[in-house]
């Protein structure tokens, strides 16, 4: 055993658009530029200057020297050149080639040059099969209703993951929330949020959403669906209209079983599984522009006060954030619109144990704060914050780690001779010169071993 320092744990790790994207394969992204929706997708989150030069190169069929390329930005702005040289050639936009003399050059990605003139200019075949196909639908929704619809859908995956006993979701999305680290779940026990589970919750909507489909895509091909196909898929929905209904007719088995998926997550409105229109919600036509990830405004949304003696008031009639607030604290009282809960060491260090870390409980309660409380300098009483890391470190004082004891030395020679060597190779886990101990990691045992056996051969 060793005092260590602090543990550090993991950052949730919000990718963009283009971050995933560039983890595809060549084969895949060929593919995906295969279809107008996505390469306007793609364009419109490109950068300004990368946006540029996509453009000029729009209706160039031959490759251009890179050196002329470059002539487009001027001397002061390199860097920002560079950047998106670097964008275009990840995502595959540009192609490098070689001229004739020898001298490099680059070229458009000819399927995306292609789509995206259609998509920019007009032609080709329709993006969807619209809805007036199948004449009115008797049971339409305005937009009202389809907003109502995708936040509670959405709700009820939040409220699952912090353990409201009236959310269920489906074996599936619970499978993918445990999948994404977001739960966990042991020994046959209903699943429990993480560390990573409570710094999701605390990103706006638009960011949870977009983290969620990034780790549906990653497991999709393993459940036998095409990546290319699904990303397609999201690409037009956003570029679908806000209440108007499509036709699912011309659909994949694969498609169907996705849309399904995206109606549980809130993301499209179809009122029976067996209904052959659906309708795109607003988180769907937002979702392929990807997000800061900025949590939400304390002016606009604060709600809690903290007081020194460890009571919070939180003047709230939503479930999911009392829901929040009892993962770390006591609830003591319960009124139509306020909340009083205590935070004690008991239920912080109840939290710890979920992996929920005591600056995630801070952050929770300084993003939250009351619009009063939150004009303060600091924002919550130093004495909270302070007790709230102190009971956190009443967990990280001691670690456990495996090794392999080494005494019984004849001499303090040799202890320090074979200390000096574990120590080079960065194995020595702990040491005692005084009683000629040391401990060496499992791994480093075998070098350690031999070089003490070569040891004493020439000694």
């Amino acid at each position: 055993m060793e005092a260590p320092p602090r543990l550090q744990r993991g950052q949730l790790q919000c990718k963009n658009l283009h971050e995933f994207l560039r983890g595809l394969s060549p084969p895949v992204l060929d593919r995906l530029y295969g279809h107008p929706a996505t390469c306007l997708a793609v364009f419109r989150e490109l950068p300004g200057l990368a946006q540029a030069g996509v453009m000029r190169m729009l209706f160039v069929e031959q490759p251009l020297p890179q050196a002329a390329v470059a002539l487009w930005v001027k001397k002061e702005h390199s860097k920002e050149e560079a950047a998106s040289r670097e964008v275009l050639l990840a995502l595959r936009l540009w192609h490098p080639h070689t001229l004739p003399g020898g001298l490099p050059g680059v070229a458009l990605h000819p399927a995306f040059r292609h789509n995206l003139r259609v998509a920019l200019l007009g032609g080709g075949a329709a993006w969807w099969d619209a809805g007036s196909q199948l004449g009115p639908d008797k049971h339409a929704r305005a937009v009202p209703a389809l907003d109502k619809y995708a936040e509670e859908r959405w709700e009820v995956i939040l409220h699952f993951m912090v353990g409201s006993p009236s959310a269920a979701v489906s074996q599936d999305l619970a499978q993918l929330l445990v999948q994404a680290g977001l739960m966990k779940s042991e020994g046959g026990e209903a699943p429990c949020i993480t560390s990573a589970g409570f710094q999701f919750l605390l990103l706006d909507t638009p960011a949870q959403l977009w983290y969620f489909v990034l780790q549906y895509l990653r497991g999709a091909e393993a459940r036998g669906m095409d990546l290319v196909e699904i990303l397609a898929f999201l690409f037009q929905l956003s570029f679908s209209t806000l209440g108007k209904d499509y036709s699912v007719e011309g659909m994949s088995e694969s498609l169907l079983t996705f849309l399904q998926h995206l109606r549980e997550f809130g993301l499209v409105f179809q009122r029976k599984r067996k209904s052959r229109r659906f309708y795109p919600t607003r988180l769907a036509i937002a979702l392929a522009s990807g997000t800061s990830g900025t949590p939400p405004d304390p002016d606009t949304r604060g709600f809690v006060l903290v007081e020194t003696n460890y009571r919070i008031y939180a003047y709230t009639d939503s479930e999911l954030q009392i829901a929040l607030i009892a993962l770390f604290s006591e609830l003591l009282y319960r009124f139509p619109n306020l909340v009083v809960a205590q935070v004690t060491r008991d239920s912080v260090q109840a939290a710890i144990a979920n992996g929920i870390t005591a600056d995630q409980i801070i952050h929770f309660l300084r993003t939250r704060a009351h619009p009063i409380m939150a004009k303060q300098t600091p924002v919550l009483p130093p004495t909270i914050t302070d007790q709230i890391r102190l009971w956190e470190l009443e967990r990280d004082r001691l670690r456990f780690s495996e090794g392999v004891l080494y005494n019984q030395f004849l001499s303090q020679v040799d202890f320090e001779v074979l200390r000096d060597h574990a120590r080079a190779l960065g194995v020595l886990v702990f040491e005692n010169p005084g009683r000629r101990l040391m401990v060496v990691t499992p791994g480093g045992h075998p070098d350690v071993k031999r070089f003490w056996k070569r040891q004493k051969h020439s000694a």
